[in-house]
């Protein structure tokens, strides 16, 4: 099978490579050409996932028009605020092709204020493509290493089994599902959570507080899931609690990380300037916040997450407010 990949940060290079270990022809789209020569050169992204090799017969190119030529699956990589771009791209190229790729979002953050999900985007821009999405935890180091893993692809395709096997291997387990908002939702709600749970790192409050703020968090993340549409079971799933506890605890994590340079003392703004790496639940945080209010939720975490950010209230005062809140019964 002949895919493309278009985004060339830590994730897509990773499902490159893994895509091109399993057997199919892979075209790899980085945005800047300064990018994929490097890459072409070097066999490495050495800005995004240093230290693992890329096979020299992926092709390498920042031509969408190219990539899209003969792929069967388009994997949808980029950054979340660079997915409406990609989707007009998608769109002017690709009036003469035979036959359409299947569109697969890797992506797992709000493009803007609105919440509005990838699904949202492309059913506005790419309406005759079919569409899924590919989530679960899954680490991009590790995955481009070799390192066992599950992940489920939701599509309302008719292909989902075909696409289901292809994917496959015995490192990586695919499962299907229908639920495509759903699983769109737990990879845009467990970055934000984690963002919460890097600050409790930072804080350094230790396990237990943390174990209590991860189960209050779960428990806020099935709430706004199933109000935004999607099924409760789904957030018990990979793409759900499976992705959440991974991204919460893993060391790489960026949004964990992000957070606990916040609980530390950092400003947004003096993290922004020495990363280079998108830190998903940043915006995404504001968009579930605007949301939430829209619908009436009671968010006390993704509030107070909010006001850390956005309204610069101390991390430690954000601790305390959600301790003193009014006792009930756990429910």
């Amino acid at each position: 099978m002949r895919v493309g990949v278009f985004g060339a940060g830590a994730w897509g290079t990773a499902v490159a490579v893994y895509l091109r270990n399993i057997g199919h022809d892979v075209v790899l789209v980085p945005k800047f050409e300064e990018q994929a020569e490097k890459m072409r050169i070097e066999l490495e992204n050495v800005d995004f996932l240093p230290g693992i090799k890329i096979p020299k017969d992926i092709q390498i190119t920042t031509s969408v028009p190219d990539a899209l030529k003969d792929i069967e699956i388009a994997f949808l990589a980029v950054p979340s605020i660079g997915i409406e771009d990609l989707c007009k791209n998608i769109k002017s190229s690709s009036g003469g092709l035979p036959k359409l790729p299947i569109l697969l979002s890797l992506c797992k953050g709000a493009q803007n204020d609105e919440l509005e999900t990838v699904s949202d985007i492309v059913n506005r821009f790419l309406p005759n493509f079919e569409y899924g999405v590919l989530a679960g935890p899954t680490n991009a180091k590790e995955f481009a290493k070799g390192c066992h893993a599950a992940m489920v692809l939701a599509t309302s395709s008719d292909k989902s089994s075909e696409i289901q096997e292809e994917l496959s291997s015995d490192q990586v387990r695919i499962y299907v599902s229908d639920d495509v908002k759903g699983v769109e939702l737990g990879g845009y709600l467990k970055n934000v959570y984690a963002i919460g749970a890097g600050i409790c790192d930072g804080l350094k409050l230790g396990d237990n507080a943390k174990a209590a703020y991860l189960t209050r968090s779960f428990r806020e993340l099935i709430m706004i899931g199933t109000t935004l549409g999607g099924k409760r079971e789904t957030f018990y799933g990979l793409s759900g609690f499976g992705d959440f506890i991974a991204t919460c605890m893993g060391e790489w994590s960026r949004n964990r990380t992000f957070g606990e340079k916040i609980g530390d003392g950092k400003t947004v703004d003096e993290i922004f300037l020495t990363q280079k790496a998108a830190v998903e639940g940043y915006k995404t945080t504001k968009a579930l916040y605007k949301s939430c209010k829209e619908h009436g939720l009671d968010t006390t975490i993704i509030d107070e997450i909010y006001f850390v950010l956005y309204e610069g209230k101390p991390a430690n005062d954000a601790m305390k407010s959600l301790l003193m809140r009014p006792l009930k019964a756990e429910n």
